[in-house]
């Protein structure tokens, strides 16, 4: 209990202090107090949905919701904190100056500058705005990123093969059907041979998929739909009354799956034919570093696969490239991963940027990349989860062309 005083406390002292920067920015007794009616709401909104609120644990739904409110509100509010506290520290040293020279007590520390409180309030409201657009918006402008990627020993047949890669579609989050119908429309417009989806189709439990069975059973592709599990699809981070019940709940996640044309991939492999020429497809249970579940077992999942066989993986976590399969035995030719989401906010301007705080955790967090003649591809997640929007880091379709390198068209 002590602790949510605390965190009160210091909102209370924040937001306070912000409010000096409106205060001399405006007299207006109507501004002043929409921004002290919207603080004590906000706050008091979360409040609810995580210090009384009885109801299913995990950040989905209105709890989401009433996070990103605060933490909006506190980035807007810790912006203007920032120019106040180096103005306030300039105030000081000029006083402490003038008192030094012997100036009269009143005309010491001088008062607040109108115009670097405008700033203040300017520069918060560019990151307030922009997570706004992201949560009614940005998590619903989806962008089809396309990649040919070329190697030596892919077989004939394949070339110009195409893969549809999605990820991280987490249905427990989703709110709003006609967009997600026209996600699906967008994927089964790029007509590829293979759609692969690797991980996260629920936040913690089967049941969030229910709702859009029906939208999602419209996927398509030539050759099949492939799938591998998430570190959400166990359902570690809900509550159960019991293990068998947990147990049931990945069973129906299963069975939903390969209702939906899924065939999932529990550590195992097929292989894709094209007349005399096959590719191997591996996929394997998730395998993540830094305390996720480490299910996967690679080894067992290429059991019986030919070591020269052309190699596409499936894995959820980026991670477990980078630990395990770069310098595996075998030589992994394309893998497909997901889980960091890009952090769903970053700045990403392609051919000149590409930055997100989840860089501090992941050295491979979005994008194709190459190391000892072996690609990934880091999907950036249809979905989101925990902050319910996206703001520079966009979700993503990706469509990827494997060419045979040295072959004209």
């Amino acid at each position: 209990m002590w602790n949510w005083i605390l965190f009160v406390f210091i909102y209370v002292l924040t937001g306070f202090y912000a409010f000096q920067a409106i205060r001399v920015f405006t007299r207006s007794p109507y501004i002043l107090l929409a921004y002290v009616v919207l603080t004590l709401v906000v706050v008091v909104n979360f409040m609810y949905h995580f210090a009384f609120y009885q109801g299913e644990k995990g950040i989905s739904g209105d709890r989401s919701y009433a996070l990103a409110y605060l933490l909006i509100l506190m980035v807007f509010q810790l912006i203007v904190i920032i120019f106040l506290l180096g103005e306030d520290l300039a105030r000081l040293i000029i006083g402490g100056f003038r008192k030094w020279m012997g100036k009269p007590s009143g005309a010491v520390v001088p008062s607040r500058r109108k115009f670097l409180s405008a700033v203040a309030l300017g520069v918060a409201s560019i990151p307030f705005a922009g997570l706004l657009y992201g949560m009614y918006k940005g998590k619903y402008d989806f962008q089809v990123l396309r990649h040919t990627l070329e190697f030596d020993d892919l077989p004939e047949a394949f070339d110009g093969y195409r893969i549809t890669q999605i990820s991280d579609i987490h249905s427990g989050s989703f709110d709003d059907k006609e967009k997600v119908a026209y996600a699906i429309d967008l994927i089964n417009g790029q007509e590829s041979d293979l759609l692969l989806f690797t991980g996260d189709i629920v936040n913690n439990k089967s049941e969030e998929l229910l709702p859009w069975m029906d939208i999602f059973s419209r996927l398509e592709a030539r050759d099949g739909l492939y799938s591998v599990l998430g570190n959400h699809d166990y359902g570690d981070y809900a509550q159960w009354d019991s293990d068998a019940e947990k147990e049931a709940n990945m069973e129906q996640l299963k069975k939903l799956q390969r209702q939906l044309g899924f065939d999932l991939l529990l550590n195992e492999s097929r292989q894709i034919s094209k007349g005399k020429d096959h590719i191997s497809l591996i996929g394997v249970e998730n395998w993540g570093a830094g305390g996720f579940k480490k299910a996967g077992d690679l080894d067992k999942a290429v059991k019986g696969v030919d070591k020269d066989a052309f190699k596409i993986l499936m894995s959820h976590d980026p991670s477990h490239w980078e630990q395990e399969v770069i310098d595996h035995p075998y030589h992994y030719h394309l893998t497909l991963s997901g889980h960091t989401h890009g952090m769903q906010f970053g700045v990403e301007i392609p051919g000149w940027i590409k930055w997100s705080p989840i860089k501090w955790r992941y050295k491979y967090w979005a994008g194709i990349y190459k190391e000892m003649g072996q690609y990934i591809n880091v999907n950036r997640g249809l979905g989101y989860l925990g902050y319910p929007g996206r703001f520079g880091i966009w979700p993503e379709i990706t469509v990827i062309e494997l060419k045979k390198a040295g072959k004209t068209a």
